[in-house]
């Protein structure tokens, strides 16, 4: 029996599980959310500089540290967009392939674009793929990432499950997501711009003002911290750890599959 057998059927449900980007819509969650990225692939990468004031830079390149130490030849970045994530990696750690998989071909398109324009094609390969049936054997890879993609999850603990059976024996995975920040003197400033301030600028310069409004909602109802860490290891991850990045408001987390 394989692990893709072992995890069907006993995954647990979690509230941002039935968060979606649109309300009133027969569409399941997997199906608005690739709606979603499809809307706003053309103004992603600038949305993100531009509402993050340019750390989403800084935070990928931490989190990229913490793999770092295993040395991987072959990554599978998961829920990979338009590809910043798998770029940054292969610029710091020069791994042989890494291979990015995404629901939305409209955010494909856009980083097949950019990988081509870096001269990265026969390293990085982009390609459509549900991180909740991955079309990979147990044990392809040495590494799997996702950067700020595990919210969007219809099932987490199906999609983390399927990130375990990829990664071979001593293979790592990092996560990096958005996070609550804790102090309370920041939480009135962090709520008044996620409440108010991305939704309005993504309206502004996405036309797309339920994107935004949805990123504010399933970060509120993600299971973070230390409760993200049990799902992690629930589903078999050993040595899972976690550094929260900037007052709070975003997370790294790590995790082994153990050795045979």
């Amino acid at each position: 029996m394989n692990e893709r057998s072992i995890f069907a059927g006993i995954m647990a449900k979690f509230s941002h599980d039935d968060i979606v980007p649109f309300e009133g819509t027969e569409k399941t969650k997997k199906e608005q959310v690739a709606s979603m990225f499809d809307q706003i692939a053309f103004r992603y990468d600038f949305l993100n500089r531009f509402l993050s004031i340019g750390i989403d830079v800084y935070w990928r390149k931490v989190a990229i540290k913490k793999i770092a130490d295993i040395q991987p030849q072959r990554i599978l970045d998961v829920a990979t967009g338009t590809g910043d994530l798998a770029i940054m990696t292969h610029k710091y750690l020069k791994p042989n392939e890494i291979v990015g998989i995404d629901i939305s071909e409209g955010m494909l398109s856009v980083g097949k674009e950019k990988i081509a324009k870096a001269g990265l094609s026969d390293i990085i390969k982009l390609e459509k793929g549900d991180s909740e049936a991955i079309n990979f054997p147990e044990g392809s890879f040495d590494a799997v990432t996702v950067a700020f993609g595990v919210r969007n999850f219809e099932n987490l603990e199906l999609g983390l499950a399927e990130m375990y059976r990829v990664i071979r024996p001593g293979g790592k995975v990092m996560i990096l997501e958005f996070s609550k920040p804790r102090r309370v003197w920041f939480k009135g400033i962090y709520n008044m711009y996620m409440n108010i301030v991305a939704p309005k600028a993504g309206q502004w310069l996405s036309k797309n003002k339920d994107a935004y409004q949805y990123l504010n909602q399933s970060i509120k109802a993600f299971p973070e911290g230390e409760t993200f860490l049990h799902i992690l290891q629930s589903v078999g991850f050993k040595q899972t750890s976690l550094k929260r990045l900037s007052l709070g408001i975003c997370t790294i987390y790590c995790g082994t599959k153990p050795a045979n």
